[in-house]
């Protein structure tokens, strides 16, 4: 005769709760692994049976367990092994070993009970996910990365949108040197986030970014393009944009336009941010823009007017501007009226760094009616001109018409628009 395990419900529902590995790059645990499923406690019970033959030696296993007499517990497991008649059998034997290893956090003995209450045939479907996901995370901590992703594997098997075993099968990835698909899963768990209405982590898109720039990828920029327009913030800007400048061979003009993003998104920080800056304007001719990003500064408390190298470039930049903006007027009808549109777009670019954006707007139009045109330039700084006097229709549409070389620069432009009400 067949009777029901003493005790089994109490034991069960004890379960196993795994603490998930912390990761520094994540800022704290991935989503914390759920208790060991105890099917005691579901509202439709599993009925386990225990055979005549174990069921003496099961429940002095159980006596020893509950009295955590470890000198003992591993001769009475071996046994009820040796007793074990039916699947019933080996899934209690298997609980009261993983009860045995949690309360001596015996993680080693832990992960090969879970494998045995895996094993017995009894596991109920609905509680296997959480079982593999368990042994997932011991094998992780234990850096036994490829029975951790076999584990994570097994979840998504189950629970393809189980976004704890997603994040960690990308991260058991990554440590076997696949970082490639580390990248996918995680973007995979960011989708999972956003179809569910949700808002994903920071910290994912911060990784899925950090993985694809230490592999040199090239999806380096999409992902910092993805991270800002989640969460726009003067530190994303300003990683994004230096990532944008690293990656991209920049030459003194495409340095600018990503430096007038920064300027406008609030990612001029340091003093050497604003150095660089100020420097190459008054080096390309925009001495004006300089002397405005400098006093900007001043005004922010992030540089000091006394303080070097400002007590020279900003008095060179004052010197070097002085009627320079009232030149432009004629400057530009000579330029507009004539058929070089490189004079055209450089009074332009003038009239932006004086934040006259009307004007410099006109002539950038101007500019794309010339034979000769860069139109991808052109265009780039029509948009960023129509971006900053507040027109976001028509700056989305001057920068969706921009390619080549400054197509990367340009969706940095699309994306501070997308984060504007």
């Amino acid at each position: 005769m067949n009777n029901k395990a003493v005790g089994l419900g109490a034991l069960l529902a004890s379960g196993l709760a795994l603490a998930s590995p912390a990761h520094a790059q994540y800022g704290a645990a991935p989503p914390k692994t759920a208790d060991a499923p105890s099917s005691a406690s579901k509202d439709a019970k599993p009925q386990f049976s225990i055979s005549s033959q174990a069921r003496k030696a099961i429940v002095e296993l159980q006596t020893a367990v509950d009295a955590n007499d470890t000198a003992n517990i591993a001769a009475k497991a071996a046994a009820a092994d040796a007793k074990a008649k039916t699947a019933d059998d080996r899934y209690i034997i298997a609980q009261l070993r993983l009860k045995a290893a949690a309360n001596s956090k015996d993680m080693t003995a832990a992960a090969q009970a879970i494998e045995a209450v895996l094993a017995s045939g009894a596991t109920p479907e609905a509680d296997k996910a959480t079982y593999y996901n368990n042994l997932g995370q011991i094998h992780y901590n234990a850096k036994a990365y490829d029975k951790a992703s076999a584990a994570f594997q097994q979840v998504l098997q189950r629970d393809p949108n189980n976004l704890d075993a997603t994040v960690m099968l990308a991260e058991s990835r990554n440590s076997l040197g696949q970082t490639a698909e580390a990248i996918t899963l995680i973007q995979k768990a960011i989708a999972i986030r956003l179809a569910a209405g949700q808002k994903p982590e920071e910290n994912w898109y911060k990784r899925a970014l950090a993985l694809s720039f230490a592999a040199k990828m090239p999806n380096s920029m999409s992902l910092a393009r993805d991270w800002v327009a989640a969460y726009p913030s003067a530190t994303s800007w300003r990683d994004a944009i230096r990532i944008y400048q690293t990656v991209g061979r920049l030459d003194d003009g495409s340095m600018i336009d990503s430096m007038r993003l920064a300027r406008v998104t609030g990612a001029l920080a340091s003093e050497n941010d604003y150095f660089r800056f100020a420097n190459l304007l008054v080096n390309k001719g925009y001495a004006g823009e300089a002397k405005a990003v400098m006093e900007e500064g001043f005004a922010a408390n992030k540089i000091s007017k006394s303080a070097s190298p400002f007590n020279q470039l900003y008095p060179l930049a004052t010197s070097k501007s002085q009627g320079d903006r009232a030149s432009l007027a004629a400057s530009g009808k000579a330029a507009a009226s004539g058929s070089d549109p490189k004079k055209i777009v450089a009074i332009a670019d003038a009239y932006y760094g004086y934040g006259d954006y009307a004007q410099a707007a006109e002539l950038y139009r101007v500019a794309l009616g010339k034979a000769g045109v860069d139109k991808d330039l052109a265009n780039l700084r029509l948009g960023m001109t129509l971006a900053r006097s507040g027109d976001k229709p028509g700056a989305t549409a001057a920068l969706n018409a921009v390619g080549g070389n400054q197509a990367e620069v340009a969706k940095l432009w699309l994306t501070y628009l997308a984060t504007k009400a």
